[in-house]
Parts: structure tokens; sequence; C-alpha cells
């Protein structure tokens, strides 16, 4: 029997005792989670607060005083258009700082290129192929790729075209799911980041932007999640 399919069985036994903490950057974020799972008791879905120093923080806190089994970043996001437009999920393969490293004259530095660790963090290879696979048999539209963790949100097309050259497989930006990837990978839990589309990236229109409709479609994420992970 080799390492993943051992690795899925074990996974399979204890998923209806697992623990499941989900972070989310806000309150709106929160509840339309707890709505879809439906006071499902393997979920503790808590606050992170706003950026990756928040999220790193307040993830490592709540990890110390408890036993978890899998850590979800999860909440609303910009999408990268023609990859994920507004009103799709989309699911993280990997979890990109995007903005950790050093501009210099002939363009940004990665601090993997600077040679001060990594800016990516692996998502569970299992876990992110049970949840696209199972959330892909609804109707809804989801997009799998990266998702770039960044600080300052982008305003403007000349920045998305920046993030899009540097990182082609991306889908989505968000502020907290490096963070909260950190805190994970500290405490040697695996995770995985799950978001619904607001807005596209780029200049910043806030007429076009369908935050309600994203938590809708959050709230019934996390209540395909819920039947996913059972």
């Amino acid at each position: 029997m080799d390492t993943l399919h051992k690795k899925k069985k074990s996974i399979r036994s204890k998923q209806k005792d697992q623990k499941i903490l989900v972070m989310t950057a806000v309150a709106a974020e929160r509840d339309a989670f707890l709505r879809g799972v439906n006071g499902d008791p393997r979920f503790d879905v808590r606050l992170a607060g706003v950026g990756p120093a928040a999220a790193a923080a307040n993830t490592a806190h709540i990890l110390s005083g408890d036993g978890y089994d899998l850590v979800i970043s999860s909440g609303i996001a910009g999408g990268f258009a023609h990859r994920a437009g507004v009103g799709s999920i989309v699911i993280a393969d990997k979890i990109i700082s995007a903005d950790l490293g050093a501009e210099t004259g002939d363009g940004f530095l990665s601090i993997d290129e600077l040679g001060f660790g990594s800016a990516t963090i692996a998502v569970d290879e299992y876990r992110f192929a049970e949840v696209a696979a199972g959330m892909k048999k609804s109707q809804l539209p989801v997009h799998t790729g990266s998702i770039l963790t960044l600080s300052t949100i982008t305003g403007t097309a000349a920045t998305a075209a920046h993030l899009t050259a540097r990182y082609p497989d991306a889908v989505a930006e968000a502020m907290e799911g490096f963070g909260v990837a950190q805190a994970a990978y500290i405490f040697q839990l695996p995770a995985i980041e799950i978001r619904t589309i607001s807005n596209l990236v780029g200049p910043r229109d806030r007429s076009n932007w369908k935050i309600t409709e994203a938590l809708q479609l959050l709230e019934q994420a996390s209540s395909l999640l819920k039947e996913v992970l059972s």
C-alpha cells in the first residue's frame, strides 16, 4: 500500500471526529461560514484579523491552546480576470506571499530569489484534491490555482499585470492566507485556502464589487465543504 493511499485511508477513518479550525478576516465572513456549516461541531470558526501578521499571530495563538486536525483560511477575495470571475469559488493549490521580497532596479525579487526562505506554502495534497473534486461536482463555478497573500491589496491595472506575469497560475489575491498557513505549518498541521470572489483584481471600483453576493456564495461553499469533509 503506497504512502498516499495510507494517508487517504487514515484521514477518512477520522474525518467524522476531526476538529477543523477556520480563520476568516472579519465577522461578516465568519458569520457566512457559520451559516453554511449550520452547527457542525467539527468546525471552529474564528477571526484572524486583517493582514498576514494578524492572521499568523491569531492563528498561532489558537493552535497553541487546543488540538486541531486541519486549518482553513477562508473569506472573500479579488479574482484575476479571465481566471476566476466574480461569483466563483477558488481553492488554493499553493499559498504565496506575493509581496515578500525586495524591489530592485530590474524588478521584484522574491524572498526565495534572495535566499532568505520561501514565500510559498504548499497546501495539503490530499485535502486539496478532496475538496476541489467535491466542490467541482456542484453546479457552481470552481477554480483552482495559487492564491496570493498581499499586505496591500492591488488597486491599479499595472500592479495587476505585474502580478499576473509573475504568478501565471494565480486565481485570486487576499490578505490572510499565508499568515494562517504559516502558523499551521509551524504546528505541523495541514492547511488549505478557500475563498469566493467579490471583485476583480485591478483598479478599485467599488460600484462593481459584489460583497453581499460573495458572502452568500461563501455560505454555499462552506455548506459544500461540510459535505465534502463528511
